[in-house]
């Protein structure tokens, strides 16, 4: 069984309106067992709107649209159902003594315009709307079933929990639900992932496995299709070993899981303190972990002058190559370490090339170097760049470092 969501409205096309309509009725048939296959937006054109719905009904057994059938006269979304199915428009008599009801207890004029939200497709199932004035309606066609349903978000909501997915697991005898799991990657990038784990994605069936690239991280994510969540953990189980296997510690956590909360749970259950120096990152790393519980940055430094490195370099009391980033990276993070008496100190030093081709797509060299009770961790990247993108990786290399630090000194103690 599967879907298609047809999203209405050239506001949406214009992005004068981000489409999270789409997204959460994708998340609620997910959850239902149904297979969204595809998401399509089209503008208040009549035409158009026709085409994009013949379309999805010669390809897809549920069709919902979103937005079109409110009063004004670009809402064209029955127009359109009726023309595609080949039916009369027709007004709903119950649906228009509702709408007048409604206007009379606000004490609301009732416009002509208004009346045309009663209109349905000729032998449309209607389905009420407590919250607002416009049905929906189910047309169940010979080729696929439409559901056209309002745009306003808190009312399409209700219906789709309220009425369309009780709809739509009785018609169609649905009692499967789709379940995913989302494992965490660092420092591997998408290729690299694919390279270790591309024959279990080119034979996964049920469940699939997916990769999603961001910034410095990279999502697998394992969706199963069972009778419920528990048979369907049974079934992503079995692909979370084999693909746990493959990339070892470079999965940092799960769903949910972000690089920070696990460091930071890493240093409470330590009751561990930090101090940070950055240039290149221009604060990110303190912005993020300072927002975590527990206020375990007692000290950030963030500067790119020249005195300040070298003052700092001085106070760690190191015997410092300042030709060598390594060096000098150890020295910065010892020195805060040092200065504020944290258990841990960090520094990402970064000298961005002068030949810089654009914010986000430059070259340099990063060092970043962690110093602790158990010795000195360092890495260096080939990346400098002032860009969000480029602090945003730095960033994250960075904390997965410290997690991998803390995780060593597991089995040090």
């Amino acid at each position: 069984m599967n879907a298609e969501i047809i999203s209405i409205g050239s506001e949406l096309l214009l992005g004068q309106i981000v489409d999270t309509n789409a997204s959460w009725i994708a998340q609620r048939l997910a959850n239902n067992g149904i297979n969204l296959f595809y998401k399509t937006t089209v503008g208040d054109n009549f035409e158009r709107m026709c085409d994009v719905i013949h379309l999805a009904l010669s390809r897809s057994d549920i069709v919902l649209t979103g937005g079109g059938i409110g009063p004004t006269k670009d809402d064209l979304t029955r127009e359109a159902v009726a023309k595609v199915t080949n039916r009369n428009l027709i007004t709903d008599k119950k649906s228009l003594l509702e709408i007048r009801e409604r206007f009379q207890k606000r004490g609301l004029l009732l416009t002509k315009n208004n009346e045309r939200q009663a209109e349905i497709p000729e032998g449309a199932i209607v389905i009420e709307n407590p919250n607002g004035t416009a049905p929906a309606f189910i047309v169940e066609a010979e080729k696929g079933t439409i559901i056209s349903l309002p745009g306003v978000p808190f009312e399409m909501k209700w219906l789709v929990d309220n009425r369309i997915i009780p709809y739509l697991k009785n018609k169609f005898n649905i009692e499967e639900i789709i379940h995913y799991r989302v494992l965490k990657v660092s420092d591997l990038g998408e290729s690299a992932v694919d390279d270790k784990i591309g024959e279990i994605i080119a034979h996964s069936k049920n469940p699939t496995v997916g990769v999603l690239a961001r910034p410095g991280q990279v999502d697998i994510r394992i969706t199963a299709k069972a009778e419920n969540r528990n048979k369907a953990n049974s079934l992503i189980d079995a692909v979370d070993e084999k693909i746990s296997n493959l990339l070892g510690d470079n999965i940092f956590g799960k769903n949910d899981d972000t690089i920070e909360s696990i460091v930071n749970k890493l240093l409470l259950e330590r009751n561990s303190s930090i101090s940070i120096f950055e240039n290149i990152t221009t604060g990110t790393i303190s912005k993020i972990l300072k927002e975590m519980t527990g206020n375990i940055v007692v000290k950030s430094v963030v500067s790119d002058k020249k005195e300040t490195i070298s003052t700092l370099i001085k106070k760690s009391h190191l015997d410092v190559d300042i030709r060598q980033g390594e060096s000098v990276a150890t020295a910065l993070a010892t020195a805060v370490m040092t200065d504020s008496e944290s258990t841990y100190g960090i520094s990402v030093y970064g000298i961005e090339d002068s030949e810089k081709k654009s914010e986000n797509l430059s070259s340099g060299n990063t060092w970043i170097a962690i110093v602790g009770p158990f010795g000195i961790k360092t890495r260096h990247i080939k990346l400098a760049g002032s860009g969000e993108p480029d602090k945003q990786r730095t960033s994250m290399y960075t904390l997965n470092l410290l997690r991998k630090y803390l995780l060593e000194m597991n089995t040090k103690e």
